[in-house]
């Protein structure tokens, strides 16, 4: 549903009131948007409005323009035609992509930077009374400058400031460390607490998950969930998008489309109306009956949703016209068995690495059974990497033993793949070198695996040295299943992935018959894959045969992990 600029005022006077005072809450209008670059068009046409107390997900294949309709909305692109406008008087703030911008500031100046109005006036404020020539009209400036300040909170503002950092976990005795001191995760925590800043009007974010700790997004999903002015939000996180999104803005087939709801009754929908598509022979009334089911089995989950608060009331504005098909293409991961495993699997004894002077783990002791999806967490991901290169056997343990059952095949997805893209050939002749006998090796057998990862036609021709991050996972979801193994251990393999990809690896996983150890930045994932928890810690192992969200909230866990990490 695209949401037309142009509407009819109307003439009643008690209708004209509700139309002023609904278009009051208009923050931030797209009008006639187009972008083109050559001979591709990447917006057609866009028109849309952003209204206060929503959060609008914007998601789309890779390469549909998202982070660059961002750009456009905060004027860092120009559109080939069309206007963007925000509501006068109002404040746009933006989540700062450049980890480096603010390296000559402290931490506490770079987020008071995130309000540009009330620095300027502080920074006015302070050069007035610095001048050794202060005259009465410099004290009648300043006094005018204080009331704005003042007006504005500007009194409050440091400790303010200090409150947010404290919020996205920095603590208080980094406050007045300079930026270019920090490591990057507290880089990515500082931005997020300048963005989110002396609540703006407008908050744009763009990927504002990454590099942030499982505390600190789920501290992020309870401001933004509760937050009454616009948000609008790119992220491939799909919990994030559920727990925050009271709308999905889908850019497809050159326009942005506008649905109430969040990712997950996006998804499903367009689903279920591409099912309906291929259809043929079902009747129109029988295909709205399924329709208006599914919008009524939606509507009683979601009211248990974070975000399904009195001002959120999403589901009471579904349109079953809204509903349309997408264009999207899905790669078909698939990950079947050669062999069935025995019941011995996996057995680690005592153990323990440190690297580079650092403890990751010690006295890990696990025994995995049949069937078990293992989340791998901890701290430090550091650890986790090591912990899956050891059990790969690309790496060894400082101490201690582990042993894979003899009916047991693994294939590992390792956190860094550059070393299988070095050779300069062709992904046909790339995936080749995983084929097992003769049959597998025939070109016409390998080109259908990689139509299925979505290379088709001369892709398969291109070569591996020019792969994006997102095609070389496939290419790596390509050479796993190729092996059939009956263990998956998989070191973050959403890197790169774009929504589509990532829901798909979700459902192979939960399909996966063998046994999955899986570590992931992905909470969906976890939660939906996962029936046991694996903690790495310096002190030993929290192992718990539970779901992620119920770790996350298990009371002992949390008490286990202060011991575990002090």
């Amino acid at each position: 549903m695209q949401i037309a600029l142009t509407k009819t005022i109307p003439k009643n006077p008690i209708t004209f009131r509700n139309f002023a005072a609904n278009l009051q809450n208009y923050m931030l209008t797209v009008s006639n948007l187009s972008l083109q670059f050559g001979k591709r068009v990447l917006f057609d046409e866009v028109n849309i409005m952003f209204t206060k107390g929503n959060c609008y997900g914007i998601i789309g294949a890779n390469g549909a323009g998202k982070s660059t309709f961002l750009k456009i909305l905060t004027g860092k692109q120009e559109p080939t035609t069309g206007n963007v406008s925000l509501e006068p008087g109002k404040r746009m703030s933006v989540l700062e992509q450049d980890h480096f911008a603010y390296d000559n500031f402290t931490v506490l100046e770079t987020v008071l930077r995130g309000n540009k109005k009330l620095f300027d006036i502080k920074e006015e404020m302070d050069a007035l009374y610095a001048k050794e020539d202060f005259s009465d009209e410099d004290g009648i400036k300043a006094g005018e400058l204080g009331v704005i300040y003042d007006e504005m909170g500007g009194w409050n503002s440091e400790s303010d400031a200090m409150t947010m950092l404290s919020n996205v976990g920095i603590k208080d005795d980094m406050h007045y460390q300079m930026m270019s001191e920090l490591e990057n995760k507290d880089k990515v925590k500082v931005l997020l607490a300048q963005a989110l800043f002396g609540n703006p009007d407008v908050l744009i974010l763009d990927e504002p998950t990454n590099d942030l700790d499982i505390d600190t997004i789920s501290w992020l999903e309870d401001f933004l969930a509760d937050y009454e002015n616009t948000v609008i939000v790119v992220s491939h996180d799909r919990h994030f998008l559920d727990t925050v999104c009271t709308h999905i803005g889908d850019l497809d087939y050159s326009k942005l489309n506008l649905y109430t709801g969040n990712y997950s009754f996006w998804y499903q929908a367009s689903q279920l109306a591409t099912r309906q598509r291929q259809q043929q022979n079902k009747k129109a009334e029988e295909k709205k009956k399924e329709l208006q089911d599914f919008i009524a089995r939606f509507s009683s989950n979601v009211a248990k949703a974070k975000q399904a608060t009195a001002r959120k009331k999403m589901i009471d504005k579904l349109n079953i016209e809204d509903i349309k098909p997408t264009s999207r293409r899905y790669p078909a991961i698939i990950f079947d068995t050669e062999r069935e495993a025995g019941d011995q699997i996996l057995e680690v004894k005592d153990l323990e690495k440190t690297k580079d002077g650092e403890l990751l783990f010690s006295n890990i002791n696990l025994n995995l059974k049949k069937g078990d999806k293992v989340a791998i967490i901890s701290k430090n991901s550091l650890a986790i990497t090591e912990f899956f290169q050891i059990l790969s056997g690309n790496s060894t343990a400082d101490k201690g033993t582990f042993n894979w059952g003899v009916t047991t095949t693994q294939s590992y997805m390792p956190l860094d793949n550059q070393e299988f893209f070095k050779e300069n050939i062709n992904l046909v002749d790339w995936l080749r070198q995983f084929t097992r006998n003769d049959e597998e090796r025939h070109e016409e057998f390998v080109r259908g695996f990689l139509g299925r990862m979505l290379f088709s036609g001369d892709e398969a021709l291109k070569s591996c040295t020019v792969l994006s991050g997102g095609e070389k996972m496939r290419c790596m979801f390509s050479r796993m299943m190729l092996q059939k193994a009956n263990i998956l251990l998989m070191d973050e393999p959403t890197n790169h992935l774009d929504l589509e990809s990532i829901t798909t690896l979700n459902n192979s996983l939960s399909n996966f018959k063998g046994t999955v150890l899986l570590a992931s930045h992905d909470h969906e994932m976890l939660e939906t894959v996962c029936n046991r928890i694996v903690e790495l810690t310096p002190k030993g192992i929290i192992d718990r045969e539970m779901t992620y969200d119920e770790y996350l909230q298990d009371k002992k866990v949390k008490e286990l992990q202060q011991e575990m990490y002090s």
